[in-house]
């Protein structure tokens, strides 16, 4: 399995013969698999440190949180005879000539799941799986709570807005998409909107919580990766 991670100047390296050869070799595969897995590594524990404060912040508001939750529930309850004036979150996916161009939106990411429930590869829609594979620039926010630098940025976690609401325990999958950038390729953080541009992958194995098993019964924290080509 390691071999196929080999670029073809290093196993064209490796076929000329040597001791040099084969241990520059060796050593960069223990380098492209040590990389892979800090990239991994270093996002779940983003994704479980996020859990832990969130279940610090439920705790430290006890019952005056739950009081409070039960008069907001009540409140948003459409009221008999009356018309429901509830605010309706519309969903905008793009339109099939900007899909056709590569340009998408975490709308058209989307599909039917529970919060924080655990994943199956069934439940993506046709339209979804279409885009695996798919060269695509997509506009999110870089999510600061994942990041161990400022510059030269090689991974991150993009999400759909700047409300550090996209990623993590409570958070709908396709509202975050993990970046990791081609070799040779950095970015720095901002706080703006950046549009991420490569390929994008759906990967149900490599992004799941430890047996699969996570905060509040999840199975993954991401599914989804865009290899980064550009981020502007």
């Amino acid at each position: 399995m390691l071999t196929l991670m080999c670029s073809p100047h290093i196993t064209a390296g490796y076929n000329g013969g040597g001791v040099t050869s084969r241990l520059t070799f060796t050593l960069e595969l223990i380098m492209i698999f040590l990389r892979s897995t800090m990239i991994v590594s270093s996002i779940l524990w983003a994704a479980m440190a996020q859990s832990a404060n969130s279940q610090e912040n439920v705790k430290a508001t006890g019952q005056t949180a739950k009081t409070r939750d039960l008069k907001t529930s009540d409140q948003d309850k459409p009221v008999a005879g009356k018309p429901d004036t509830r605010t309706k979150v519309e969903v905008r996916k793009s339109s099939q000539s900007s899909r056709a161009k590569g340009d998408i939106n975490f709308d058209d990411l989307q599909f039917k799941i529970e919060k924080d429930a655990s994943f199956k590869p069934a439940m993506l829609t046709d339209d979804v799986k279409k885009l695996d594979g798919v060269y695509v620039k997509l506009r999110g926010y870089i999510l600061p709570s994942t990041l161990f630098k400022e510059t030269n940025i090689d991974q991150f976690v993009l999400v759909r807005d700047n409300q550090e609401c996209c990623f993590g325990p409570g958070a709908a999958l396709f509202d975050c998409v993990i970046i990791e950038m081609v070799p040779g390729k950095t970015t720095d953080f901002v706080t703006r909107p950046v549009t991420v541009e490569g390929k994008l992958k759906i990967d149900t194995e490599k992004y799941k919580y430890p047996n699969g098993v996570g905060p509040r019964g999840a199975s993954h924290f991401a599914i989804f990766k865009i290899d980064g080509v550009k981020v502007k």
